[in-house]
């Protein structure tokens, strides 16, 4: 009994979950219902790959993750204020809510998407960036604005209107929202970082 409450101890003290591997694994297509299946096959004829990611976690709902599979396409890919800025909101979401995969897949790809290292870094060490363009300006105050304050002062939607129109504060916040849910998911699930990840800097509340 001692040895297992030193045991105990020592797991609070490191942090260490046991829980981590074990509250929404991951499925193995072989054992899908029908139901999985379905949403399965109409996740890979919409995205060209089978269910991967954040998407996983969600499979033990599919038709939530099918639905969200469908805002997705819409929010990342297509949205009124274009992928660079969309890949921007997606890094501010993924600090402000501390989720480290959601960082692990978008930091480089919102790189190759044109926002500066430095920019990234920052938001990354709970920074405001310097050096940001007009556009990434607006995006990142309305962005940090919704996280933090729950609403948007008028100064900054209006700069936001002004830029993007009516069409454009609404994506920019569903983006805002949308990976939040993502993330809301996924530390939920506590879904695993892949082994050459590295965990975003825990700040203070």
């Amino acid at each position: 009994m001692k040895a297992f409450g030193y045991i105990l101890v020592l797991l609070l003290m490191t942090g260490t979950n046991t829980m981590a591997d074990s509250r929404l694994p991951t499925i193995n297509p072989e054992n899908y219902s029908d139901e999985q299946k379905a949403a399965a096959e109409e996740f890979e004829a919409a995205r060209n790959r089978p269910v991967f990611g954040s998407f996983e976690p969600l499979m033990h709902s599919p038709n939530v993750m099918n639905r969200a599979r469908s805002f997705g396409d819409y929010l990342r890919y297509h949205s009124a204020i274009g992928n660079t800025l969309s890949e921007l909101v997606i890094l501010v979401t993924a600090r402000e809510w501390t989720q480290d995969y959601e960082w692990y897949v978008h930091y480089p790809i919102a790189l190759k998407a044109g926002i500066s290292k430095d920019i990234a870094d920052a938001i990354a060490e709970g920074r405001r960036p310097t050096g940001m363009s007009e556009d990434e300006t607006i995006v990142y105050d309305f962005s940090i604005e919704l996280h933090r304050n729950k609403q948007v002062s008028d100064v900054t939607f209006k700069a936001a209107l002004d830029r993007f129109g009516h069409k454009g504060v609404v994506d920019l916040t569903g983006i805002n929202g949308y990976y939040t849910f993502l993330a809301m998911q996924m530390n939920m699930a506590q879904y695993p970082l892949p082994d050459d990840g590295v965990k975003l800097k825990r700040l203070p509340e």
